[in-house]
């Protein structure tokens, strides 16, 4: 700051126009002096008020303006600031400190080539000026994060650009380009709530600002809130009719507003082929809006469970929890679908997965069933050794026990080698075994229910002896011709 001239205090204001030159010049320094006191105690409104005043009195005085861009950029009004700045160099070409407070200011707003020009100009008054030196190099940073921003977003590198937005806003932080840049890429990253502080910080200075409505629609648009985003997006419009990036967005959430109500009037209508193609169109609209495209997924997977496509529906259900890993409805489902296909083991991972993050009545008994289900999956399948329905009628547990019994029966398998006649007989032990639970109907509700068979001593692995008694003997016509009795 330039240091106060000594002058003499004239304690009553005085029109300016009654005095003459020297006496204005006089009452000039004492205002400045005192706005140099109250800048000394950081009290820079006051500061401002005199440095004003000293301007009023004394207008083609370069250091009046540039010291009062000093108290602006105090209190962050930078734009007033370098239009004082501005004004101080215009009036003296060599005020060194009226091009470093230009440029300063520039550089604040994130005009990072305007401000290199100033610095540039302060270097050329005084080439050894450590603060000119200093300021040009950051200057010309701000410059090289700028370029490799504008690269990184093309390449969809989002972090990366908010990295250099964050490094620009420490040399730049009145620059609302920098600070909306930032706010869409954390919109795009996921970070939903940063993005919206950002935005709403801009729009309580400049509320009419179409970036920062953009952003805050576009957060809106991504956190599936459809119709209050499309509301931003047209005020944004309103505010700057040729906001290209404002227009594709209100276009594109206006069509998955649309494709998606009509998805789910066609599933609602049980017209499933219609309702998938409606939602598969739905998802080419925008694949970055990450919640609504979560949605389409799962809503497609329930319509593949509907037509018994279970695979495409899980793989559904995955894409939708690979774009929301905290979207429970499509843990739900495809936990479903796993129990359809008997994938006990990722049902029970769904469900616990949804038990931890809802701990529900509703939610506990899913988990405990694929918890049932997986434990029963586990033991031997006596309705497959018998190839029969979990479902079989006693008669038809009959039948299947006979056709298999035949089928695997030691005596038929003689004169085959001697691993064969191992894994027959042992085929043949689990057929009867399989017929002494399902024939038996108190064992095979305790089967059917997941019960421990061996809590009432029941040792399936030694030759059970089934309630109806079967057993094979040759006939007359010789080896190869059986007959059963059950007793």
């Amino acid at each position: 700051m330039a240091a106060a001239a000594e002058c003499d205090v004239v304690m009553a204001a005085t029109d300016p126009e009654l005095l003459d030159d020297e006496e204005a010049k006089r009452e000039a320094e004492t205002f400045k002096e005192q706005g140099n006191a109250y800048y000394a105690k950081k009290d820079y409104n006051e500061a401002y008020n005199y440095y004003t005043k000293a301007i009023d009195m004394c207008p083609k005085n370069a250091s009046y303006y540039g010291n009062r861009a000093a108290t602006l950029m105090m209190l962050g009004r930078f734009r007033e600031a370098l239009g004082d700045a501005q004004q101080s160099v215009r009036l003296d070409d060599s005020f060194v400190r009226g091009h470093l407070r230009e440029g300063k200011c520039h550089l604040s707003l994130g005009n990072a080539m305007a401000a290199c020009r100033s610095f540039q100009r302060a270097l050329e008054l005084d080439h050894k000026n450590a603060q000119a030196q200093q300021e040009f190099k950051n200057a010309n940073a701000v410059m090289e994060y700028e370029k490799i921003a504008e690269t990184d977003f093309e390449k969809r590198d989002f972090r990366k650009v908010v990295f250099c937005m964050d490094r620009a806003l420490e040399f730049a932080p009145a620059c609302h380009r920098f600070k909306i840049l930032k706010a869409e890429c954390l919109a795009m990253l996921g970070r939903y709530p940063e993005a919206q502080s950002v935005a709403s910080d801009i729009l309580r200075m400049d509320s009419t600002n179409a970036d920062a409505l953009y952003v805050r629609g576009l957060c809106l648009y991504y956190e599936d809130c459809i119709e209050k985003a499309v509301q931003f997006f047209v005020q944004a419009l309103r505010m700057a009719p040729d906001h290209e990036k404002a227009c594709i967005a209100c276009r594109n959430a206006k069509a998955l507003k649309a494709k998606k109500e009509d998805g789910n009037k066609a599933f609602k209508e049980g017209n499933y082929k219609l309702a998938y193609e409606l939602y598969t169109e739905a998802l080419g609209i925008d694949p970055n809006n990450i919640k609504t495209n979560a949605k389409l997924y799962c809503n497609r997977g329930t319509v593949n469970s509907k037509l018994r496509k279970l695979d495409d529906a899980i793989e559904d259900c995955t894409n939708a929890v690979k774009l929301d890993d905290t979207y429970i409805k499509a843990y739900l489902r495809r936990a479903q679908c796993y129990m359809d296909t008997e994938q006990y083991e990722e049902a029970v991972r769904d469900y616990e997965k949804v038990y931890q993050t809802e701990k529900t009545k509703e939610h506990k008994q899913l988990l405990k069933n694929a918890q049932l289900e997986l434990k029963k999956s586990k033991r031997k399948d006596y309705y497959k050794i018998l190839g029969v329905d979990k479902n079989a009628s006693e008669d038809e547990i009959k039948k299947a026990y006979r056709k298999r019994a035949l089928m695997h029966h030691p005596d038929r398998h003689s004169g085959a080698s001697a691993e064969v006649q191992k894994e027959e007989e042992k085929k043949f032990k689990e057929v009867g075994e399989a017929f002494t639970i399902l024939s038996d109907p108190k064992k095979k509700t305790r089967y059917d229910s997941g019960q421990d068979l061996d809590e009432e001593g029941m040792n399936m692995g030694e030759n059970p002896e089934p309630t109806t008694k079967p057993f094979f003997s040759l006939s007359a016509s010789g080896p190869g011709s059986f007959f059963f009795q059950f007793g």
